[in-house]
């Protein structure tokens, strides 16, 4: 059942692009209107962009879920896990958990994004059955998936915020952000082993676009069970360190040799550019 709740919503994910950004690219999105008719250009903020992306996109998540029989639960909070819950009509045990993820290609090395978070290692990771931040427990959905976008920003030589248009204006405006990559993947498959925020105690993604794309994550050899575990337990077992005292685990190749597991099964993060062939 999961596998083919993939599949349909890589399939879906195919069509998007059409649905928000012109021939060449860019945006469908140019600003806000007022009652006036007078247009406000949009900030290429990422948090702003990323939540009128969905915005944008909602009416065609409402077309997948009622064409593959799914009810949506959306996240009752905004720090609640995950932003939808797929929940079968007819088996309401059918659950899945679903994710937006958007993020930016660096200009300076556009093999990489700046990367995302991929939810919480905290309580109700932890602990399957608890409630607290999430809006179904964690052990109830069959399967946990970012649906990602990936994007250009506009040089912001080319926007200016300060200045509004009229409505018979709107073609010659800007658009903040272009060059729209979908994708489709369990979100274990893309993590990295470092937290993804600050102190805030979320899973880091990885950075490479063509990895993420492909689901090439640092666990995508080892398994979803390694990725718990190394989760569950980051930053929490100690293990002595080469100076002669002690250190606690955050990364993948000390939590595997801890474990006593394959440290060639854990795929490296591919952050440098990728060579030239020889001619």
């Amino acid at each position: 059942m999961k596998e083919k709740f993939e599949s349909q919503l890589k399939e879906f994910v195919l069509g998007l692009q059409k649905h928000i950004s012109t021939e060449d690219g860019q945006w469908t999105v140019k600003g806000f209107i007022d009652v006036f008719q007078n247009i406000y250009t949009l900030s290429s903020d990422t948090k702003i962009v990323s939540k009128i992306l969905e915005i944008h996109l909602f009416p065609k998540i409402m077309e997948f879920a009622q064409r593959y029989g799914y009810k949506i639960v959306l996240a009752e909070h905004q720090n609640y896990y995950p932003d939808i819950s797929f929940v079968k009509a007819d088996d309401e045990t059918i659950k899945y958990a679903v994710d937006f993820k958007t993020t930016y290609r660096n200009p300076n090395k556009p093999f990489l994004c700046n990367g995302f978070t991929l939810g919480s290692h905290g309580k109700y990771f932890e602990d399957r059955t608890s409630t607290k931040n999430i809006q179904f427990p964690y052990s109830e959905y069959s399967g946990h998936f970012c649906l990602g976008i990936i994007y250009d920003r506009t040089d912001g030589a080319s926007i200016d915020e300060t200045k509004s248009y009229n409505i018979s204006e709107l073609h010659s405006i800007a658009s903040v952000v272009s060059g729209f990559h979908f994708f489709v993947t369990e979100k274990w498959c893309i993590a990295s082993d470092k937290s993804g925020s600050g102190n805030t105690a979320n899973i880091g993604s990885i950075n490479n676009i063509n990895d993420i794309i492909n689901g090439k994550g640092m666990f995508s050899k080892l398994g979803e069970s390694w990725f718990d575990d190394y989760w569950m337990n980051y930053n929490k077992i100690t293990i002595p360190d080469e100076k002669g005292g002690t250190k606690k685990i955050t990364s993948l190749k000390d939590f595997v040799e801890y474990r006593k597991g394959d440290t060639t099964l854990i795929v490296p993060k591919h952050n440098r550019a990728p060579k030239k062939a020889e001619k």
